[in-house]
């Protein structure tokens, strides 16, 4: 699982720090906490967006010269789709592909996307798309995204994707998002329904997900 103290830490620095919550959630964190007790493995994941105002791209906001975001919001944990799984299991016995777009494509830098949709729909496990219409866009890997290094301690078993929004891009609310293996179709790893703010013309957003299996 994500560090929250972590998460909420290294936001410091930020105007506004907003971390969203729930009865679910509230009752999420208890069932993962009993499972962790008993041995049985738990998938979570969760979105930190960081808003930055003016235009920048990744390179230049981690190079500080964006300065601070305005404001950091860490959202609660997400859905693994059917169709998520199912290509996790089938990249790990070898049947995966570094053709673009496939179904069973890798996750790689080339081809993981983060896609934010504007609609609300109840998320479900047999769902392979976000479920806007019109305003959703996929936005492509951060350069060095997804970030895992293997190892056989408890970092090994997280993995962190991160891509950046310029001014120009996905200006509606932010209701729903999705990892992805392609720029369209491919395979939807999983989808969250939460609220992450309206973005506009102006600002530049980083969508970092974490997933953890502990």
């Amino acid at each position: 699982m994500p560090n929250e103290a972590a998460i909420l830490r290294e936001g410091a620095g930020v105007t506004n720090l907003v971390e969203l919550s729930s009865p679910k959630w509230e009752a999420q964190r208890r069932l993962i906490a009993a499972a962790r007790e008993h041995d049985v493995v738990v998938w979570v994941g969760r979105a930190t967006v960081d808003k930055y105002h003016g235009d920048w791209t990744a390179d230049q906001i981690d190079d500080g010269l964006a300065g601070a975001p305005y404001e950091r919001v860490v959202g609660t944990p997400q859905l693994l789709t059917y169709g998520g799984a199912s290509c996790l299991w089938q990249c790990l016995i070898g049947n995966g592909t570094g053709t673009a777009a496939q179904t069973l494509t890798f996750f790689n830098n080339g081809n993981a996307y983060i896609g934010v949709g504007d609609t609300n729909t109840a998320a479900a496990a047999t769902q392979t798309d976000l479920a806007a219409s019109s305003n959703k866009l996929r936005k492509a890997m951060d350069s060095t995204y997804p970030q895992h290094t293997d190892a056989v301690t408890s970092g090994a078993a997280s993995i962190v994707f991160r891509s950046t929004f310029g001014s120009s891009d996905a200006n509606f609310a932010w209701a729903e998002w999705g990892t992805f293996n392609g720029s369209s179709g491919g395979r939807m790893l999983n989808r969250k329904v939460e609220s992450l703010g309206t973005k506009g013309s102006g600002s530049s957003w980083v969508l970092t997900i974490t997933l953890s299996l502990a």
